[in-house]
């Protein structure tokens, strides 16, 4: 799964298609440097072990 990160880093779209991402981006007309294309797949394993309820400041090593 891909999804299409802004330079803002806000996730505008997801598909599982790469394809699909970039021509969201062309559509509308988000030029290569103001976007990021991620894999979601790799870091399927490190979502799973990410507990969002966690206070991350008495986490933080």
């Amino acid at each position: 799964m891909y999804g299409l990160y802004d330079k803002e880093g806000i996730l505008r779209f997801v598909d599982s298609d790469k394809d699909a991402c970039i021509a969201y981006a062309e559509l509308f007309e988000l030029g290569s440097t103001n976007y990021c294309l991620m894999n979601l797949a790799n870091d399927k394993k490190n979502l799973n072990s990410t507990n969002p309820d966690q206070n991350l400041v008495e986490n933080n090593n």
